[in-house]
């Protein structure tokens, strides 16, 4: 169930440039408001036309701008779950699911709607009216809609963003149990990381309409190749860097030189860290082993051991935000961490030491 998607369309605020490929997945489409996902499902189904570019699914081609072919949304054999699902209120359950059958024949109708009211756990609800169902069933209701017509992909607009967290996770576990025998590609629009993660098998990030750069999920949390992806993904962390040497480089935000563990890329601009990845140095491991206090530096050195004060404390429900700068540094820019609220024993203007370990950092 192969996809292509090669598509610019010009916009008023800004040019909608995408490019992937998908052959089955849950695809993520990660990004703020506006940046240009939900237009880009728009396109594949055929609800808006790109200014050129190519939409292809399973080697049939459903837009051309250089051969004049854009197939109609009714021929594109696409499913569409919309944000709040888009029930019609006045129609039963059984009715909802229907809708999208068109003209078939009414015993085949029943037939099909039977089936997949079955495979959704809704028996017994056939008569019921979408106002008078949970969110849960409404969303299988939804999806028993979208696939009854057999589409070859499932386009998923941010279905869960009207809930509140509990909900959600519920809501997300079964989605995933119900698409598992779907064998189409499936794209998952979200804003939310967390989701974005749990959700797909890979992600593609939105950044004011231009996303080329898809990826597995954990490779793009691991490693960020961009400002853009780096942001996205929740780091909070990052600097502008300038390469001092292969695996050395300064971070100007921070004003501090850092070492790396792989050799650096031709062109580096930032540096950046998640927080959790941040620790705190404790002497008692490493303050024997040293012929003198020299060594004892260029080993802290070495493992990008750096001295910071205190300029922020923030409780969190599990944790505590910590803030600090380096003190060997003229900057103004912070780093935070996070610590377990057992473990917190410090205060504002303390003087520590954090470690930036190099097989967390990430350059690009």
């Amino acid at each position: 169930m192969s996809l292509y998607i090669d598509i610019n369309k010009n916009l008023s605020s800004f040019k909608l440039d995408v490019f992937m490929e998908g052959n089955g997945e849950i695809i993520g489409f990660l990004g703020a408001s506006g940046s240009g996902k939900s237009m880009t499902l728009k396109c594949i189904a055929g609800l808006e036309k790109p200014s050129s570019g190519k939409i292809i699914i399973n080697d049939k081609v459903l837009y051309d701008s250089e051969k004049g072919i854009n197939i109609k949304t009714q021929e594109r054999k696409v499913g569409f779950l919309f944000q709040n699902y888009a029930l019609f209120p006045h129609m039963t359950i059984k009715e909802n699911i229907e809708i999208g059958l068109g003209s078939i024949d009414k015993k085949e109708k029943s037939r099909l709607s039977a089936t997949y009211i079955k495979k959704f756990n809704l028996e017994g609800l056939e008569k019921r009216y979408p106002w008078q169902l949970s969110g849960g069933q409404q969303q299988r209701v939804a999806l028993a809609r979208a696939l009854i017509t057999s589409p070859e992909i499932l386009l998923l607009d941010e279905p869960f963003s009207a809930l509140d967290n509990y909900l959600r996770t519920n809501m997300e576990r079964e989605l995933v149990e119900l698409l598992k025998d779907f064998k189409g590609t499936v794209i998952f629009v979200t804003h939310d990381i967390e989701e974005a993660f749990r959700v797909s098998d890979k992600i593609i990030v939105f950044d004011n309409g231009k996303a080329n750069n898809i990826r597995n999920k954990n490779q793009l949390f691991e490693t960020p190749s961009s400002l853009a992806e780096a942001k996205l993904t929740g780091c909070k962390n990052i600097s502008k860097a300038k390469k001092i040497d292969s695996k050395t480089i300064f971070a100007e935000e921070w004003g501090v030189k850092l070492n790396t563990l792989n050799e650096l890329d031709k062109e580096v601009n930032y540096i950046a860290i998640r927080s959790h990845n941040i620790k705190l140095y404790t002497e008692d491991r490493n303050i024997n082993g040293f012929e003198n206090i020299l060594a004892k530096e260029d080993y802290q050195k070495s493992q990008n051991v750096i001295d910071v004060r205190i300029e922020n404390i923030i409780e969190n429900p599990f944790n505590y935000t910590i803030y600090v700068k380096a003190i060997n540094g003229n900057c103004d820019k912070l780093i935070n961490y996070t610590i377990n609220k057992e473990e917190m024993k410090f205060k504002i203007n303390d003087i520590i030491k954090i470690v930036l370990e190099s097989e967390y950092l990430f350059c690009f």
